[in-house]
């Protein structure tokens, strides 16, 4: 199992964020679908504010490219992420473009 750290940013409007939860109590099955499928065993997001942490632990068929090519191939996986950049936003060390952005680990215990 591999795991990776990725954070984005939402609009810090409180009525967007609740908004955004209400999506994530209850996320599309095509969504449900599409992640489990490209080998994501586990996927945990988290909020502080209006910052997000998401731990994603894979298998060894997961890759980024992989899943960036079955999303744009996905018309609802794109109608999805669509729908949520209304309400995110990249944090500063993002590139153009880039939404959830892998963090670096710098320390374990």
């Amino acid at each position: 199992m591999t795991r990776y750290a990725l954070a984005l940013d939402l609009v810090d409007d409180p009525q967007l964020i609740a908004e955004y939860e209400e999506f994530h109590k209850n996320i599309w099955p095509e969504i449900h679908t599409s992640i489990a499928s490209q080998g994501v065993t586990n996927m945990e997001i988290y909020r502080a504010g209006n910052r997000l942490f998401m731990m994603m632990e894979v298998d060894e068929t997961f890759s980024f490219e992989k899943k960036s090519a079955a999303d744009s191939a996905n018309p609802k996986v794109q109608e999805w992420e669509q729908l949520m950049w209304k309400y995110q936003q990249a944090i500063p060390a993002a590139k153009p473009g880039e939404k959830w952005v892998i963090m670096n680990k710098i320390f374990q215990l």
